[in-house]
């Protein structure tokens, strides 16, 4: 057995110089060629930014003088201030007051149209979703739907795990955690898109469906066990009267279906929906979408949120109109909110980043190439030459 092992064909290849010059020279070549296209795709991406509220001197290549004075330090992009959208340090600010703002965005005309899907994100600076005790403050059973919890669990939840309602009675946080417990409310709300003939282009309506991983949505979140809920054919027949449900009133959708539901342990549970009742809706609960991928935290402290996306061609020169609901306090973190509109390319939205490196390891491989041609030109060796062997002297 040793001697046939020994015998076994193989390949051992050996690095000449004239190998290793074709594989660098390759190596740059396809680089370069994928780093120019990736660049200029990328370079091509329309890309409209609007900060709404900003406490920070960070807004990813922006200043902020303390006097709401954008500097705009990046001339490529199309990055603009709104006023009228602050709340300062007062969250649930717009939704306990029943106010909005407006933001509006102008395609520029001389970049062409945005090509569907127009992605619409909100982009959050200087929050650190990247913290560890952050990152670890959930409860995944809770997530799944379970009612119990561990001590284990309850102690990373803390301090977002149990609060006291009016009356001094613990009520439990389901989800708990500063993850679930933070989650970012501000609503939007696509009003209108007007082509630049000045009339509505039929279809733009901001789809805010299958923006979340469908992985995630599918394993890692369920409603409460025991949670029911149940469609009315009207408000009449949709009575939330009996101990099989625990509305206090139907839950009207957007679609205009009445609903019934009921929440287990509800009187000492406070629910997500409850928590966030401008997101979140109670049929829907840790499904909703806003809420899953809020839950896929970023690595890094400015990061943009996929919030929905617009399935038509949205012409050069077409103002779209979002209406606002700002609720996600920004003054005491010190952070920045915006809201982004962009279309694509297969890599994603704009990125400036990937292109330069693939442009830079191409670069170095071609110059190294270069580099060792030049070598083997001015000074050739013979792969294997006995005249550099050198023998111990006797």
């Amino acid at each position: 057995l040793a001697l046939t092992q020994q015998r076994m064909k193989a390949w051992q290849p050996l690095l000449d110089s004239r190998y290793v010059i074709v594989i660098y020279l390759i190596i740059g070549v396809v680089f370069l060629t994928v780093g120019f296209v990736v660049k200029n795709k990328s370079d091509a991406i329309i890309e409209l930014v609007k900060v709404y509220e900003t406490h920070t001197t960070d807004m990813n290549g922006l200043l902020n003088d303390g006097t709401n004075n954008m500097e705009k330090l990046d001339p490529t992009s199309n990055l603009e201030e709104v006023t009228g959208c602050e709340i300062g340090d007062n969250p649930n600010f717009m939704y306990k007051q029943n106010k909005t703002c407006q933001i509006q965005f102008q395609v520029p005309l001389d970049k062409g149209d945005l090509q569907p899907p127009v992605l619409v994100h909100y982009q959050v600076n200087n929050f650190y979703q990247n913290y560890r005790v952050y990152q670890a403050s959930y409860d995944m059973g809770q997530l799944l739907g379970s009612l119990t919890q561990g001590p284990v669990t309850a102690e990373l939840c803390e301090p977002l795990n149990v609060m006291k309602n009016k009356e001094g009675v613990d009520i439990r946080i389901n989800p708990c955690g500063m993850i679930a417990n933070t989650l970012f409310n501000d609503v939007f709300t696509l009003e209108s898109v007007v082509g630049p003939d000045g009339e509505p282009i039929e279809g733009a309506v901001m789809n805010e469906t299958g923006i979340a991983w469908k992985s995630d949505l599918k394993w890692k979140y369920r409603q409460p066990d025991r949670f029911n809920s149940e469609a009315c054919s009207s408000l009449e027949e949709c009575s939330c009267e009996g101990q099989e449900w625990s509305c206090t009133e139907p839950y009207l959708s957007p679609n205009g279906t009445y609903y019934r539901y009921f929440y287990p342990e509800d009187d000492t549970t406070q629910y997500l929906y409850e928590t966030y009742p401008m997101v979140v809706s109670p049929i829907e609960g840790v499904l909703n979408e806003h809420f899953v991928v809020w839950m896929r935290t970023a690595a890094l402290p400015n990061f943009r949120k996929l919030y929905g996306y617009i399935n038509v061609v949205i012409p050069a020169g077409s103002v779209l109109t979002f209406t606002v609901q700002a609720n996600w306090a920004v003054e005491q973190s010190q952070s920045a909110k915006a809201l982004v509109v962009s279309d694509n390319y297969i890599f994603g939205g704009k990125n400036h980043w990937l292109g330069t490196m693939f442009i830079a390891v191409g670069g170095i491989a071609s110059l190294l190439g270069v580099f060792f041609f030049v070598i083997q030109i001015m000074y050739p060796r013979k792969l294997g030459d006995r005249k550099y062997l050198k023998y111990k002297e006797d």
